[in-house]
């Protein structure tokens, strides 16, 4: 399951790949229309930052924006700068392996199914990016409009 942090950095940079400009947007902003408490928002808006997914501009005009189109931003990233793992099990994670204790992963029959989830897993998010998450909300909210 995703956690809060992880939706909320996802509800982040949807809002800010829907915003019809590339000026910058205030945090305040943010935490308003996606109700996302405002210190959380911070912390997580800063992480993205630091992994060049986001810029910020202070003073007047100021607030957050991308660094790099929302295209070229994939789920998978954020998960994992969030997140953490993307794998269900230390011993068959990519970026973050640990052997599981007291386990056999030659002959572990779980190992072997969470590495075809895993697979699954990443080539949908290796290949869905925040601008395709941000069209489909642009495109749902349209729809219930009408």
């Amino acid at each position: 399951m995703l956690s809060m942090k992880t939706q909320y950095a996802f509800k982040a940079l949807m809002y800010l790949a829907q915003k019809d400009s590339d000026e910058p947007v205030l945090i305040s902003e943010i935490s308003e229309k996606k109700n996302i408490p405002l210190k959380f928002l911070e912390n997580i808006l800063l992480e993205l930052k630091k992994a060049g997914i986001l810029e910020s501009k202070k003073g007047k005009g100021g607030g957050y924006f991308f660094n790099q189109p929302p295209t070229d931003v994939r789920l998978a990233k954020v998960m994992r700068l969030i997140e953490g793992p993307i794998a269900l099990l230390p011993c068959v994670s990519l970026n973050f392996y640990q052997k599981c204790k007291n386990c056999d992963e030659k002959s572990c029959g779980l190992s072997s199914v969470m590495k075809e989830v895993r697979d699954a897993t990443l080539a949908i998010l290796e290949t869905k990016t925040v601008y395709d998450i941000a069209k489909i909300g642009m495109v749902e909210r349209k729809e219930q409009a009408e």
